[in-house]
């Protein structure tokens, strides 16, 4: 009988988060699940292993030369920052990840985003259940700036899947549209393709949707902030890294730009002395645009799918 493959998911519970299981994976092998795994606990886990998933747990060189039986990696992700891929090429360790998975999540609250500065409908209803309303001398009232998207100038940074699929929702919103990409492709005809320079100076809106590289490490820096223009909304829904967050709330503090909507930050979770997570008109969630239980269910299925084609000797999704 052949031997089946020992895997183990390092970090589980991200995915799953309790709503969804691991059978489809324990049909494939031998399966050990962990919720979590901290840094100490990693080599033990996995020493006999031939199948490892992660998420967020670091697989470092160190750690993969001391894996004899190791043959591939499954990035229950679409980044894969959290691997040595150099070592595991050495190694001849496979490593795949999910792309596209969560297109349709992240574009979402991208927009959710958007209209939470343009609105408040949160902080609206909020003010409602407080008594605000009840006690108003008017019929109606708002305590913030009430803003139509339709007219305004939305600047995409980074023309990937993502980025185009907020610029279908934008346009829908009757929304002009620019970008700026370093990849070459054909786009709708409604939006305008730009340099970054003339995106930040007219842009009402300014959404990132481009990887985190050294050239985009802070790309969102003092500098650029104040080329915005003070009536502007940032968004984030990429990589906290792509902002220099001291710069942001300083700008914020001081008022160059009107608001800032994010789902990342550079350190996750967050100290609690972090500078954003006070300053005016800024708007945090947890990293969660990826979340939805539809999008971790086609994750799920590709993380179960990546594995079976591994083992039957035609590997998909592989990092290159």
């Amino acid at each position: 009988m052949k031997e089946s493959p020992q895997i183990v998911v390092l970090d589980g519970y991200t995915l799953t988060h309790g709503d969804l299981a691991w059978e489809a994976l324990e049909k494939l092998g031998e399966c050990k699940v962990f919720d979590r795994t901290s840094a100490e606990e990693v080599l033990p886990r996995i020493i006999d292993a031939k199948i490892v998933l992660t998420n967020k747990v670091v697989l470092s060189e160190a750690t993969l030369q001391q894996l004899p039986q190791l043959s591939y990696i499954g990035v229950t992700a679409t980044g894969t920052n959290v691997v040595d891929l150099t070592a595991a090429r050495r190694k001849g360790v496979v490593v795949t990840n999910v792309p596209s998975y969560s297109t349709a999540s992240v574009a979402q609250l991208t927009i959710a985003h958007l209209l939470n500065l343009a609105q408040h409908v949160g902080g609206h209803a909020i003010a409602v259940r407080n008594g605000k309303w009840s006690e108003a001398p008017d019929w109606c009232f708002w305590d913030t700036p009430l803003i139509e998207l339709s007219g305004l100038t939305l600047g995409i940074v980074g023309f990937g899947e993502i980025g185009r699929a907020v610029t279908k929702l934008a346009h829908a919103f009757g929304m002009k549209v620019i970008a700026t990409t370093r990849s070459q492709g054909e786009h709708p005809d409604y939006v305008r393709m730009v340099d970054l320079d003339e995106l930040i100076r007219s842009a009402d809106v300014v959404s990132l949707h481009c990887p985190l590289t050294p050239e985009t490490k802070e790309l969102v820096n003092e500098e650029l902030l104040k080329a915005m223009k003070s009536s502007a909304y940032l968004i984030n829904t990429s990589r906290g890294q792509l902002i220099d967050e001291s710069a942001l709330a300083n700008a914020l503090s001081n008022g160059e730009i009107a608001g800032v909507g994010l789902d990342v930050l550079s350190v996750e979770p967050p100290p609690a002395d972090h500078p954003l997570i006070l300053a005016p008109n800024c708007f945090i969630t947890p990293h969660l645009a990826w979340a939805t239980l539809s999008s971790r269910t086609r994750l799920m299925q590709i993380v179960v799918n990546n594995v079976a084609a591994f083992l039957s000797g035609n590997p998909q999704n592989v990092v290159h």
